[in-house]
């Protein structure tokens, strides 16, 4: 909590300094945590199944959306925020264009995620739980507008309807531990079949955060004999 309430604090300074109402960031350079150890959960095929099998109540709304969400994760791998600000005219013949949020204001890097059968079946499935046909999102709530709020930085109504789904989950399946949306993102490296192609999909800078943080599936070892 305390890392969650410093991440606040810190993102509220940013702002302040980029709008002039303070000359500079009193956190930068004074504040230091210790680096958390890695999460080490792996979800399994069988958990991803279940979850994408979930009944939901409405032929669109929160679960579709959710499924969808998921299913498109696992094919890409991009963070949340990047995946929650896709715009419709982000979606072409060619595929899904993604600028990165991490360098939209450096590099300015923009990759496009070729189409395939499986995702562009994923997308479709996105776009038909919209419950407004002209909103300007691929993910939107029932105005039409975007879960991120760019202010605070949070999609705090995508993070209730989420823990909704994991309720569900937890009921309703045969799953007995939660998953984050960062646990899709380290499955997505996990599953891929090398450490470079991981780092491709995760866009990651260096291999070895990539390594480290996201490839958590248990390494299978032949015995000797």
């Amino acid at each position: 909590m305390a890392r969650h309430d410093i991440g606040v604090f810190k993102h509220s300074f940013t702002k302040a300094v980029e709008w002039g109402l303070i000359p500079k960031h009193p956190f930068k350079g004074e504040v230091r945590l210790k680096g958390a150890k890695p999460r080490t959960r792996y979800i399994e095929d069988w958990e991803v199944i279940e979850a994408l099998a979930l009944t939901p109540f409405r032929k669109s709304g929160s679960v579709v959306m959710i499924q969808a969400y998921i299913r498109i994760k696992l094919l890409i791998g991009i963070r949340r925020g990047d995946l929650l600000r896709l715009r419709m005219s982000d979606i072409s013949d060619a595929g899904i264009k993604v600028t990165p949020r991490k360098t939209a204001g450096t590099t300015g890097l923009t990759r496009t995620y070729q189409w395939t059968p499986e995702l562009k079946a994923a997308v479709d499935m996105a776009i038909a739980a919209r419950s407004l046909d002209i909103a300007p999102w691929l993910f939107c709530t029932r105005k039409g507008e975007g879960y991120f709020d760019e202010e605070t930085g949070r999609p705090d109504g995508w993070n209730s309807m989420w823990q909704r789904f994991m309720t569900r989950l937890l009921q309703d399946t045969k799953i007995k531990e939660r998953f984050t949306e960062h646990d899709l993102r380290a499955k997505c490296a996990s599953d891929a079949e090398t450490l470079g192609r991981a780092q491709q999909l995760l866009g990651h800078a260096d291999s070895k955060i990539t390594e480290r943080v996201y490839r958590r599936k248990p390494e299978v070892v032949r015995p000797l004999r």
